[in-house]
């Protein structure tokens, strides 16, 4: 019995993966030829097709890379056009808004480097959405969803000698939204940059994630930001991130804020758990980022004959699940090899590697 069950989820597997590969609203492709608007010179970008790293061991650390993108937006409320820029330190008045009062945003999304040398783009749309959304919750302008995908791309053709070889990682992307403009009492700020840099980036967790549900701090409160990816978010969560690294884990659990028994988010991803054929996730209630990586995980799976269910979900779930697994940009989609609550920890949920296989997105680019 349970060889056919293997079997059937097996089977599961490879339709969820070739159709994650095959759905051509989820990628946008760079063309090759495609001309970057911007300030660029043509003896710019004349440089080596892939540049000289060590692409085996790629971490996900920084890697200054050649260019970034830069606009301003006045008072009227509307983005300049923006320009490609060689990669290099900003200038900011210490009495900017986003270094006073926090007033700031970023994104985070990865390019991917195909057999045939073109580029794919994972959702950027979904990206420049989501930033509008955070925008308006921290009271600044936003680019159009068209100019913050043109930016994007205009950005990944200038250091395109930086993304990764097929299969070799990944072009990360962080689009930084920020209250750039001079004052000193507490309002909106006057002035407004749009930034966008890249960095090549192998896997975030190369093996299972063993997280441990923390207790005593918390990430986010109803009527808060943390439905919304503003920096201050995860500023927050560094005191309890240390905490956990300096005893082993890779990372910290949250629960709610108002019951301290519900499971909300980790510090930078989205948490499922799976339970037969039923896949769980909390509820996006206004405390939880709505993950894009985490919106494509329940299209796709509910495609596939999945029941999935966005609820409250206890830790008590969590001991009972099958398997379980976190998504984001930085993570993908990586399996969780052990979870500790109140000194107690559970290792390998039984099925782990079976049922997260059965819902991975691997984001690597096929010419299928």
């Amino acid at each position: 019995m349970a060889s056919n069950d293997n079997h059937a989820h097996a089977d599961r597997t490879t339709e969820i993966q070739n159709h994650i590969r095959s759905m051509p609203t989820l990628s946008y492709k760079v063309p090759s030829t495609m001309r970057c608007q911007s300030s660029l010179t043509a003896n710019d970008m004349e440089t080596s097709e892939v540049a000289d790293l060590d692409w085996e061991n790629l971490g996900f650390d920084l890697v200054q890379t050649d260019f970034m993108y830069v606009a301003k937006c006045g008072p009227d409320g509307n983005f300049s056009k923006g320009e490609v820029i060689p990669f290099g330190p900003i200038a900011l008045s210490p009495s900017a808004g986003v270094l006073n009062y926090g007033q700031g945003l970023f994104e985070g999304l990865k390019a991917y480097r195909k057999t045939d040398g073109s580029i794919l783009l994972f959702r950027p749309e979904e990206n420049a959405i989501r930033m509008r959304a955070g925008a308006e919750r921290m009271c600044m302008p936003a680019p159009t969803v068209e100019q913050f995908v043109d930016a994007v791309k205009q950005t990944v053709l200038a250091n395109k000698r930086w993304v990764p070889p097929n299969g070799k990682g990944s072009l990360y992307i962080r689009p930084l939204l920020m209250g750039s403009g001079a004052f000193l009492r507490l309002a909106p700020a006057p002035e407004y940059t749009f930034i966008i840099f890249v960095s090549p980036v192998g896997n975030h967790y190369k093996e299972g994630l063993n997280l441990i549900v923390e207790d005593k701090f918390h990430r986010a409160s109803p009527g808060g930001t943390g439905g919304v990816k503003a920096i201050g978010n995860y500023a927050s969560v560094l005191k309890a991130q240390k905490i956990a690294k300096e005893k082993g884990y890779s990372e910290v659990l949250y629960l709610d804020a108002v019951h301290n028994k519900y499971l909300e988010e980790v510090s930078s991803c989205n948490i499922f758990f799976v339970k037969g054929n039923v896949i769980s996730t909390p509820e996006i209630k206004g405390t939880i980022l709505p993950g894009i990586t985490r919106k494509s995980i329940i299209e796709v799976a509910q495609s596939k004959g999945f029941k999935v269910e966005e609820r409250l979900v206890s830790v008590d779930d969590l001991f009972e699940a099958d398997g379980v697994f976190c998504t984001g940009t930085a993570v993908v989609v990586s399996p969780v090899a052990s979870i500790t609550y109140l000194g107690k920890r559970i290792s390998k949920p039984r099925s782990l590697c079976r049922i997260s296989a059965a819902v991975q997105v691997t984001y690597k680019p096929t010419d299928g």
